[in-house]
């Protein structure tokens, strides 16, 4: 943010850092911002800990930032773990199945009940000590792992959770975000797909695509509708082996891909926050689904350390080569760079497998990100993965082997490529569902 060109100024946090059990050095810090700005600001929590923090003095802050209003106590009992799982049961929201264990025993036996590996979450992952080597979320393998886990709940400050495990895959994790008014008025939301992560199938998006699913966006919908929630959140879900989406996570604050859901007028879930809370009209949003993220980095790092292309055919076509980038700026005060393409691609009606070269007509845009200055490590991971590809391939060529399968001989018969204007959609299925093979991007915009 320091290098930003829309940014006038910045304002130091509390010294000595957030500690969300007493903010009152938040308080203090934030007067002092007040102060010196002159006028009530819109003031935007960016984290859960801030969040959390934020909301404990929202009512000392009043005349001086324009916060949305929450119940009391909200983004800290929906960040809290074991709080969202009961808040889940209580009202038939889909969640993994979930042991809140009261000793090293039980945490054992629910391992081995739930089925290893089992996740194993801290409830409040804010109070975790630093270099203390515990971690958020944790896949536990072993049942005496587990026991060893719990034994350190007193270290990590908050109650162990163990869930049961859902596999990742093609078209399993899924996102919502949205800008809420008063008693959970939707101003923007809409659903997503995480189609490359880093760390692969577990981490950060790396690349996502804005598509509209009617079961994630009714779940988003009524949690925030129930909670009477105003502000931005962002949930994580995650299919499982019967097509159910589960909700995983609860942020309440922007997600790191919320520039994914920006309609065609430059409206994102932050802008529309904005617009609320300073009296303005928020314009009902036009097109967006189709649309592109791209954290470069780590989509690059993903797709070499996964094995595969973010745009790639599967059916023998040529890969997506997006044209020239041209960096562009979406309007004052958003501090961001977008891509111009054409309209949005709906959810389409392909079966998982099918392959589809979409017009240019329905291809989505591209919003590019890059994280590498701030955070350097994804990029040397990334040249150590090309390295390591490089030396492998070069060790088995030594020894005679192919780069895929055993030594042995065998033919290999390549069947002639074809252009992609020449491969012939499939029929679409009876009951549609979401396209497998997704669309190629018009442009790659860099900053």
């Amino acid at each position: 943010m320091g290098r930003s060109r829309y940014l006038r100024a910045v304002h130091p946090g509390p010294a000595g850092g957030l500690d969300p059990e007493a903010p009152e050095t938040l308080l203090e810090c934030l007067v002092g911002v007040s102060e010196r700005i002159g006028r009530p600001a819109v003031l935007v929590a960016m984290d859960d800990l801030s969040a959390i923090a934020v909301a404990r003095i929202a009512s000392m802050l009043d005349g001086r930032f324009r916060i949305p209003h929450q119940p009391d106590g909200l983004p800290a009992r929906v960040a809290d773990k074991a709080e969202l799982s009961r808040l889940c049961a209580r009202w038939d929201i889909p969640h993994p199945e979930t042991v809140i264990p009261e000793s090293g025993a039980e945490a054992a036996e629910a391992a081995w009940r739930l089925g290893l590996p089992v996740v194993a979450k801290w409830s409040r992952p804010w109070l975790l000590p630093a270099g203390a080597g515990l971690r958020s979320t944790t896949l536990v393998h072993t049942a005496a792992e587990a026991r060893r886990l719990y034994e350190r709940t007193e270290e990590a400050g908050s109650r162990l959770l163990l869930q049961r495990f859902l596999p990742a895959g093609t078209d399993t994790d899924w996102f919502f975000h949205g800008a809420f008014g008063r008693g959970g008025h939707p101003l923007l939301a809409g659903s997503g797909r995480k189609e490359l992560s880093w760390p692969v199938r577990t981490g950060l998006t790396a690349v996502g695509r804005w598509l509209p699913d009617p079961a994630v966006e009714e779940a988003g919908l009524r949690l925030a509708r129930r909670l009477g929630y105003q502000g931005i959140l962002d949930l994580d879900f995650r299919r499982d082996e019967e097509g159910c989406f589960r909700l995983v996570d609860f942020n309440p604050r922007p997600g790191a891909q919320f520039r994914l859901f920006t309609d065609e007028g430059g409206l994102d879930v932050v802008q529309a926050m904005y617009l609320d809370l300073t009296g303005q009209r928020v314009p009902e949003p036009a097109g967006g689904p189709g649309r592109v993220f791209v954290a470069e980095n780590y989509a690059l790092l993903a797709a070499v350390r996964g094995r595969q292309l973010p745009w790639r055919s599967s059916a023998g076509g040529r890969d997506a080569v997006p044209p020239p980038a041209r960096a562009e700026g979406t309007g004052a005060g958003q501090g961001r760079t977008a891509g111009e393409g054409s309209g949005g691609e709906g959810p389409g009606g392909e079966r998982p497998g099918s392959v589809r070269v979409a017009p240019r007509a329905e291809r989505g845009r591209v919003e590019a990100a890059w994280f590498a200055a701030d955070d350097p490590m994804p990029f040397f991971a990334m040249l150590a993965a090309f390295l390591g590809r490089g030396a492998g391939k070069g060790a088995r060529a030594l020894r005679g082997v192919p780069a895929h399968g055993r030594r042995t001989a065998r033919a290999v018969v390549r069947a002639p490529r074809q252009r992609a204007r020449d491969l012939t959609p499939p029929a679409a299925p009876a009951a549609p569902n979401h396209p497998a093979a997704p669309a190629e991007p018009d442009e790659l915009v860099t900053r």
